[in-house]
């Protein structure tokens, strides 16, 4: 009786100790110091888990450096260096969901946040400081305001002005799945 009950303790132990292996944080990648970098740049609220899987997928294929850069707009009545704790606390679950993301597919992440008059503002002073060898722009998936995504005018700006080789990627639009038919489509035809 003796021995179950600590057989029993035993096994208990070891599956609360896998739990708690399994659940922790992925540990942060060190890159090799040639490794290439690819830029991530975003603002806003949001960022299309679309764009987010193939920055990751182009970064494990070339074995990159993922760099997303949160890039925060300064309003005028504020001077450049002040502290916007609002805008950095919409930032930061966004840069910590892409690490997640991409330290669990096993790609070293180097997150920042970058301050700026406009999208366009911020980004150009990043790549003042710092060297890419990609960059990956979101589009936004509609038109509709609110949409994650530069805006036309700044990916014009972007594919104008970028130092590097630039991907702009328009996700799907909402609805609709990678394969271009709409996903309401798809369940009419299978009732038919």
């Amino acid at each position: 009786m003796t021995a179950l009950v600590i057989v029993l303790l035993v096994l208990v132990i070891a599956l609360a100790a896998a739990l708690v292996y399994r659940s922790r944080p992925p540990r942060p990648l060190r890159p090799p110091p040639s490794a290439r970098r690819i830029l991530l740049p975003f603002t806003g609220s949001s960022l299309d888990p679309t764009v987010v899987d193939a920055a990751i997928r182009i970064a494990r294929a070339e074995s990159a450096v993922l760099v997303p850069a949160y890039l925060l707009r300064v309003p005028l009545e504020y001077s450049e260096n002040s502290p916007l704790t609002k805008e950095v606390a919409v930032a930061m679950p966004l840069l910590e969901a892409v690490e997640r993301a991409a330290l669990s597919c096993g790609v070293p992440v180097d997150a920042r946040i970058e301050k700026g008059r406009t999208p366009t503002h911020a980004l150009s002073r990043l790549w003042e400081v710092e060297e890419f060898d990609r960059v990956i722009a979101p589009a936004p998936a509609d038109n509709r305001s609110g949409s994650s995504g530069f805006s036309p005018k700044d990916l014009t700006w972007i594919l104008t002005n970028s130092p590097t080789e630039t991907v702009v990627l328009k996700p799907p639009p909402a609805g609709r799945e990678r394969g271009g038919t709409e996903a309401s489509d798809r369940n009419t035809s299978k009732a038919a």
